[in-house]
């Protein structure tokens, strides 16, 4: 939804229809509406290189200043493509006339590191949980209405199995985005169990390709709930970050395992997702009316084969402000009010409409879904917290 190609097309689509006649405007309002929706349910599995390595030093790196590379925490470089990866830290240096950032080297995982190209990885590991984390963990296939979908099995440290964490990654994310909650969740005894969901790069496509915005995608989480159920779970908890938020809210509305589910954890979650396609639009400089169309054209069934969809989207039930009276789990809501890419104002108002279920953690400085990267001691401190009995 950042790229630049889609600013210019969406340009182009926009200035033809301002110029054009009001029956030619209209078809030109329905060419953006249904490509703005095309780009947001679209899986885009390439990512480019966004940050630029100036120095290398022995125990730090010099990275050019951008508004990721300077806020405060730690974060991952991939290297060379997806060939290696780094791991950076506390920010020792700006150079504001030259634009240019030095930050605690904290280790190379694998690849080599050199001056250059490189990409932010916001996740901070990059494998997977015994070898970033040091956990033994068993390498499982979720049985899904899709076909079988990897995931991982992190044993807790203590108990008899009986709790386990189920956790959601976000859109175009991939399952180490989950990773930095392991050890904090296997310290307070639950079993941590990890799925990939349709439209992974690892696993099964979805009969269109196209991501759901969580009212398809709940169906493969189900499936790993289900996993657990039958190896001794007795309580799950859901935790998911960004639109894996969306997802634990559509399986905590619409699954038959949703009384297992004692709680749920919810990380920069969409929790409206009209809120979060209005601020793309905005970005990109789509006029409302396209950006307004482009939800009805994702909800209509006439206009499936337009954007492209098996089944409609309809961005109304994924609204959980308008819906807030319909949930009934405890949730733990993380947000950062610095959050670029999902505002955090529908947590915030949802918050507000259910203080009887919802408890909401303000952060700052982070930015989306990387408020454990800002303050891990305090993300763990409170998630933990929240989860222990």
């Amino acid at each position: 939804m950042s790229s630049s190609a889609t600013t210019r097309k969406l340009a182009a689509y926009s200035g033809a229809a301002l110029g054009g006649g009001l029956v030619g405007a209209g078809s030109v309002w329905v060419g953006a509406a249904s490509y703005f929706a095309r780009r947001v349910l679209t899986p885009d599995p390439y990512r480019p290189d966004d940050v630029v390595i100036r120095a290398i030093h022995s125990d730090a790196i010099t990275l050019e200043a951008t508004p990721e590379t300077v806020v405060p925490g730690r974060y991952g470089l991939w290297l060379d493509g997806d060939r290696g990866h780094a791991r950076f830290g506390d920010v020792l240096d700006i150079d504001h006339v030259h634009s240019l950032v030095r930050r605690r080297l904290l280790g190379v995982d694998f690849g080599v590191l050199r001056t250059g190209p490189a990409r932010l990885n916001g996740y901070y590991y990059s494998r997977d949980p015994s070898l970033d984390l040091g956990l033994e963990h068993e390498d499982v296939m979720v049985p899904s209405p899709l076909g079988a979908m990897p995931a991982w099995v992190v044993p807790a440290a203590t108990g008899e199995g009986r709790r386990w964490a189920v956790l959601v990654h976000g859109r175009g994310a991939r399952r180490y985005e989950t990773l930095r909650a392991i050890p904090a969740l296997h310290r307070a005894g639950l079993t941590c169990l990890v799925p990939s969901y349709r439209n992974d790069t690892e696993a099964p496509r979805g009969p269109d390709g196209r991501y759901n915005l969580g009212l398809s995608e709940w169906r493969d989480i189900e499936a790993a709930m289900r996993l657990a159920v039958q190896r001794g779970a007795e309580e799950i908890v859901l935790l998911g970050w960004s639109m894996g938020g969306a997802i634990v809210l559509q399986v905590l509305d619409r699954s038959e395992l949703a009384p297992v589910v004692s709680r749920a954890v919810l990380d920069g979650p969409v929790v409206s997702w009209a809120d979060v396609l209005g601020h793309h639009a905005r970005l990109h400089s789509v006029p409302a009316p396209v950006g307004k169309l482009s939800h009805v054209l994702m909800g209509a069934q006439w206009a499936k084969r337009l954007v492209g969809v098996h089944e409609s989207v309809d961005v109304a039930k994924t609204d959980w402000v308008s819906r807030a009276h319909e949930l009934h789990h405890p949730m733990l809501i993380i947000h950062s009010r610095d959050d670029e890419f999902v505002p955090v104002g529908p947590s915030e108002e949802l918050a507000r409409a259910r203080p009887d279920l919802v408890t909401f953690e303000p952060w700052s400085l982070a930015r989306h879904c990387k408020e454990w990267n800002v303050d891990p001691v305090r993300w763990e401190r409170v998630v933990t917290g929240y989860l222990t009995p």
